[in-house]
Formats: structure tokens, sequence, C-alpha cells
């Protein structure tokens, strides 16, 4: 299995490589739908992340691990592509019935996002602002949600909606004429959010009442791990090249990296990321994620913010221009540590599970 997960990050290692790194990021198509779709087309067609996760029934192979490693990778170069989003709407469909090609579709690369979460970032059934309409079994929906991870160009939605029954889970498509999918511009220039409007969208339904929350909230836990491992391969790459920089910028006649308060910051950091390694590699080897997956979104959010803002302040003053590639480190830092629910929210939860 070793063998197998190192296989796979040597090709996501080397795909992301040739398709620029960090470069991708910066030309990105202002016109675009927030992510970069040949970078997209390359991991999810030719490599097949897209498949990662999902139940072999439905064209899907792998688990957690090589979720991660996937990650990990694009994390390290901070790629705009939407396979977070991607994950947590497949994970939701493969605890549900009745969307078995859409499914399939998603494990041959078709993006897909989750409409449901609450301005936390996390599920909130009394939050949903979309809505079933009368109709068949299914129906169509209608609503306005504010902020989706991925949502612009997207071929299929992942819905919690308001029935007359309570909240339920659809599924509908993303490229029907009544969704607008609005784009716009975050602190994290490398991750795509839209506003979304459903205006009487046909949808299928995928889970009743009863059985919402354990499929939402199991696939928020694999997300969050995902999200866990992302940060560590950009807190990872920040580390590497803050080290690589010390060792050629020269002040008073000696490289700075020799200077004793730049190596306590070094040392302090490399321990904050060998942990980070440590908790993601805990939630991928884990029977249930409800305390794992906690443990190591805080942990692996607060060594990441800690490092970007590290290699900030050891670049001087070029890590604050355009043409640094820090600054990029430090905006993703900066709003993973609110995507899926902040650290304390996620600490908060940690205590819960262990019952203090």
């Amino acid at each position: 299995m070793t063998t197998e997960l190192d296989d796979l990050r040597r090709a996501v290692r080397d795909a992301v490589g040739s398709l620029g790194g960090t470069a991708v990021c910066r030309g990105l198509d202002p016109a675009g739908p927030g992510w970069d779709r040949r970078s997209w087309s390359v991991l999810a067609e030719q490599i097949g992340v897209g498949a990662l996760g999902v139940s072999a029934d439905h064209g899907g192979l792998g688990g957690l691990a090589e979720m991660t490693v996937v990650a990990e990778e694009c994390g390290a170069v901070v790629l705009p592509v939407p396979y977070l989003s991607t994950v947590l709407a497949a994970q939701i469909l493969s605890r549900t019935h009745g969307a078995d090609d859409v499914l399939g579709e998603i494990a041959e690369g078709a993006p897909a996002a989750f409409l449901g979460l609450d301005r936390r970032g996390w599920w909130s059934p009394g939050g949903i602002g979309v809505t079933l309409g009368p109709g068949d079994a299914d129906g169509a929906l209608s609503g306005q949600v504010d902020s989706v991870l991925g949502a612009a160009g997207a071929h299929w939605f992942v819905v919690g909606a308001r029935t007359t029954d309570g909240v339920e889970l659809f599924v509908c498509d993303a490229r029907h004429s009544g969704v607008h999918a609005t784009p716009f511009r975050t602190l994290d220039l490398s991750r795509a959010h839209a506003s979304v409007s459903l205006s009487e969208v046909p949808a299928r339904r995928l889970a009743s009442p009863d059985s919402v929350d354990a499929a939402v909230l199991h696939a928020l836990d694999v997300a969050i791990v995902v999200l866990a491992a992302e940060q560590l391969g950009g807190a990872q790459a920040s580390l590497d090249n803050t080290v690589a920089y010390v060792k050629e910028r020269r002040q008073f006649g000696r490289a700075v990296g020799g200077f004793q308060a730049v190596k306590h910051s070094l040392a302090d950091q490399l321990v904050l990321v060998e942990s980070a390694r440590s908790s993601v590699s805990r939630a991928t080897e884990a029977a249930v994620l409800d305390e794992a997956a906690p443990l190591a979104r805080s942990w692996c959010s607060d060594a990441y913010r800690t490092v970007s803002a590290e290699a900030l302040q050891l670049h001087g003053g070029i890590g604050f221009t355009w043409e640094h590639d820090c600054h990029l480190y430090y905006r993703r830092a900066r709003a993973d540590a609110q995507l899926f629910g902040g650290s304390a929210f996620h600490r908060e939860r940690l205590a819960t599970a262990l019952g203090w």
C-alpha cells in the first residue's frame, strides 16, 4: 500500500509541476470560474482523482489515504482546482441513494459542489435557504446561497433543501438554465467561491430527513481531513521555501540562516509541520473520524497559519511583493482557517467527542 501511495504522490507531483506550480494560480482567467480547467482535466481525467473515495460500484477507487496524498500535493502549489468541493459532494452522494449515475460522472472527472453550509461553513439545517416547490415526488428547487465553494463551473450540485417534511438532500444539474452562479473574489486567490441562485431547478431526492445529518456530517469529517492534508502540503512548502531562502540571503557577511533566532524559528516550524503530518496520518488510519478529524483540522490550520506568517517575516520585504509566492500561501492559510469551521469550533467538537 505504501508503494501505491508513493506512486500516486509522484504522479500528482509530476502533474502539478508540469502544469506550472504556483504559476497556475497567478495565470487564472478573471472571466473564468475561479479554478483552472486544464489542471482539473489533468488531475481528474488523466490521473482519476475524482474517483478517489467513491465506491468501486460507481467506478471509484482508493480511500482517505489516497485522497489526502492528492490534497497534500495540490496544497503544496496552491493549485486552483475544485477538488475539495467535489470530495464533499461525492462523499454525501456515496452515503445516499438515487444518484448512481452522478457518482459515476464525478468519478470520471465531473466537478461538483454542496449547497447547504451555514455562515460557519458547517452543516446547520436551521440555516437552509433553498426550498422544494410543489410537484412530483422530487420537484424543483428555488432559493439563494450566498457562498458556495467550487460552485462556478460545477456540473452537479448536492443541495440541502426545506420540504414539507423537513430538510432533505437533493441532487440537481448545475448547468440547468435556472442555476446562476456568480464567482466573487476572496482573500485566497486560489480558492473559488460563488453565490448561487436556483429558480425552479429540477432535482432528485437523495435522503429523507432522518438520514440527512449522518450523511452530511460524515462527508464533512472526510472533507476536513482532506483539507488538513492540503494545509499540511502548504505548510511544508512554505517551510521548504523559507529554508532555501535563508541559506542564500546574506547579511553582515553571512547567510541569515546561520543566525540563532532564525534557527530557532525554523526548528519551531518544523515541529509544527511534523506534528501536523502525524495528525493527518492518524486520521487516515482511524476507524471513525469524530475525534481524529477535528484534531487534524485544528492542528493543521494553526500550523499552516503560523508557518506561512513566519515565512513572510523571514523573507523580509520581498515576501510581501506580488512577485513572490509567500503571500499566496499566507492568503490560503488565512482563508482555510475559516473554511468548514474554524479551529475553535473543531476544538469544541474534539472536546465533546472526548467527553471533556
